[in-house]
């Protein structure tokens, strides 16, 4: 199904493209079209908001137990943003420690008090922080667009799990040139 509309009030959330996980070839593809879509949405003078995670839940889990036993820590710059974002002075800045971008931060507050209806979500991992915000984003009450080709993960069975039975239930999906045909059809154009 087509994306049906951009809200006046939209913006967009860009979720752990920082260093640590952009270093990956498999996500130049996601990068560029998340790079598209912070200009665009700048240009329009929209808000953009630059999620990192620093930090995680301190719950065990079996799958952190198995992967790895104990937590190693992260290279310096790690949590740095992806400097091809370019984060200019207005972006709204997140630095979460969940997977979600809205457990524990001001993200809610941040987007109500800019008037936002909309979010336009992108970022990695697509079955962890992209889903978890999603669904938070939903819960919000914001109309949810997910940007197919703008997000990834490291496991295919997992992304693809998210893109074709719980996105649908969230919000609209679309590509990045569909997102920005639909925002170039905008009547503040």
């Amino acid at each position: 199904m087509p994306l049906s509309t951009i809200d006046p009030a939209c913006a967009l959330v860009v979720v752990d493209l920082q260093k640590g996980v952009t270093a990956r070839p498999e996500i130049k593809d996601v990068l560029d079209n998340a790079v598209a879509l912070a200009a665009e949405f700048r240009r329009r003078g929209l808000p953009v908001v630059l999620v990192t995670v620093d930090g995680g839940a301190p719950g065990r889990t079996d799958a952190h137990q198995s992967a790895t036993g104990n937590r190693a820590p992260r290279p310096d710059g790690w949590a740095e943003l992806a400097p091809e974002l370019d984060p200019q002075p207005g972006d709204i800045r997140i630095t979460k420690q969940r997977w979600g971008a809205f457990t524990g931060t001001d993200l809610h507050r941040l987007l109500h008090e800019r008037g936002v209806t909309q979010a336009v979500i992108t970022g990695v991992a697509t079955s962890i922080g992209v889903e978890s915000t999603a669904r938070a984003a939903h819960e919000h009450g914001y109309h949810v667009v997910l940007a197919t080709d703008a997000v990834a993960d490291l496991d295919p069975e997992a992304h693809r799990n998210s893109l074709e039975r719980i996105f649908p239930r969230l919000g609209e999906t679309a590509t990045t040139t569909e997102i920005l045909t639909t925002l170039g059809n905008h009547p503040n154009d």
